[in-house]
């Protein structure tokens, strides 16, 4: 397994590097600058010992092995050491790089093996002092042993203020990552939001107009098929004085009727696909209530007589609320149209005080409504379900085989249809 890439040290790193590199290098001209100053026997000793120390902790500082071994690490702090007590045998000044030392210890060595070389480096400066010290005193033992536990104590907090910067650095990660993912999510459940109210939209409106065109094309087909060959035309038979009973030319008047109803229920169709591109109430609420609207629906259905009644005080309800009563009225009627093969239906949208309902009932078949809750049924009374449920509303659907069907949709009415 690959050694995972050390991080790029951060600005407060590289500070503190900068400021260790500086107080050592002015911690060596000190000693140096002093010895030569005051002309001390071995000053010449004391600024070669000085220059190799230095020349040793720049050699491990630009040489990156040192960063990445930790064995490099620690040979090259055994080479400061020997460096260093070479300096501190011939001047009383080489007390003063313990200080440095010990952070380079913390910091190149594991913990328990960096505090006990902490410790040794204490000692041994304790050592060097003494040597150049004729009187022992508490500050020769208090100075190297308070900088050793000052040193051990900065890095340890260090260290842990870190570990909390990563810490804090991997929960933003995940955070960032999660509100990516949310976002993600959302946009999926945006997107299918939006193709389940096409698809609602779509077959509440277009696919049933496009079923109603192809009942009454299907209608105007066989009325011409009646039509004798060579028959004339009604009103032809009429200027000759012929009487208009039923007859040759009739099937052309209703194959007439029939296509200019399909004429219509096209063009409404071009308006509610125009609507879908503009995302616009339905046409037969622009201009009139949801009453009228039914009204105009139950006239234009092909095929059974569809009577509309309305009971209680009618309120104004919210687009929302009317789009979704629309659109199952249309979505039930369709399936009058389709499948029940019913003579007569109604649709009554009643007010009450604290709801609205729709109830569609036809005459027709009938079916079990078990096997269209378990799939067995198409798309539109799960779509009429959905439509109701996400207004908070209730929906039923009672049929059976023979007794016709009684589509029912409960609404409750909102704070301010109730004012």
């Amino acid at each position: 397994m690959a050694a995972p890439e050390p991080r790029s040290p951060t600005p407060v790193s590289r500070v503190l590097r900068l400021c260790l590199h500086a107080l050592l290098l002015g911690l060596l001209a000190l000693a140096a600058g002093r010895a030569l100053a005051d002309a001390a026997p071995r000053a010449g000793w004391v600024a070669a010992a000085c220059a190799l120390f230095a020349a040793v902790y720049a050699a491990g500082v630009r040489a990156p092995v040192v960063h990445r071994s930790p064995r490099a690490g620690t040979l090259w702090l055994a080479g400061l050491g020997a460096a260093w007590a070479g300096l501190l045998a011939v001047s009383p000044d080489g007390l003063w790089i313990a200080f440095p030392l010990y952070f380079l210890e913390l910091h190149l060595l594991r913990l328990r093996w960096g505090v006990a070389a902490v410790a040794a480096t204490a000692c041994a400066a304790i050592a060097g002092f003494l040597a150049h010290s004729a009187a022992a005193t508490p500050g020769a033992f208090l100075g190297p042993l308070l900088g050793g536990a000052v040193a051990v104590a900065t890095v340890l907090g260090y260290q842990a203020l870190y570990r909390e910067s990563e810490r804090r650095r991997e929960l933003i990660e995940e955070l960032i990552a999660t509100r990516a993912e949310l976002a993600a999510a959302e946009r999926g459940a945006g997107i299918l939001a939006e193709r389940e109210r096409l698809a609602r939209e779509i077959h509440d409106t277009l696919a049933q107009g496009l079923s109603s065109i192809q009942l009454l094309l299907r209608a105007a087909e066989r009325a011409l098929a009646e039509e004798p060959p060579g028959a004339p035309p009604q009103d032809a038979r009429a200027a000759r004085g012929a009487p208009a009973a039923a007859g040759p030319g009739e099937g052309r008047a209703a194959a007439l009727v029939h296509i200019g109803r399909a004429r219509e229920a096209a063009q409404e169709n071009l308006a509610e696909a125009r609507r879908f591109v503009r995302a616009l109430t339905p046409p037969d609420l622009e201009h009139g209530s949801l009453a009228a609207a039914l009204e105009r629906l139950c006239s234009g259905v092909p095929g059974p007589r569809v009577r509309f009644s309305l009971s209680g005080a009618p309120r104004v309800l919210p687009t929302p609320y009317e789009v979704a009563l629309l659109r199952i009225a249309q979505s039930a009627l369709a399936n009058v149209v389709r499948h029940a093969r019913a003579g007569r239906a109604e649709i009554t949208l009643t007010f009450m005080d604290t709801s609205v309902t729709l109830d569609v009932v036809d005459d027709g078949r009938g079916f079990e409504p078990s096997s269209a809750a378990s799939g067995g049924g198409g798309f539109g009374l799960p779509a009429m379900r959905s439509r109701a449920e996400t207004l908070g509303g209730l929906f039923t659907v009672e049929s059976d085989p023979g007794q016709g069907t009684a589509v029912a949709v409960t609404l409750p009415l909102p704070a301010e249809a109730l004012r």
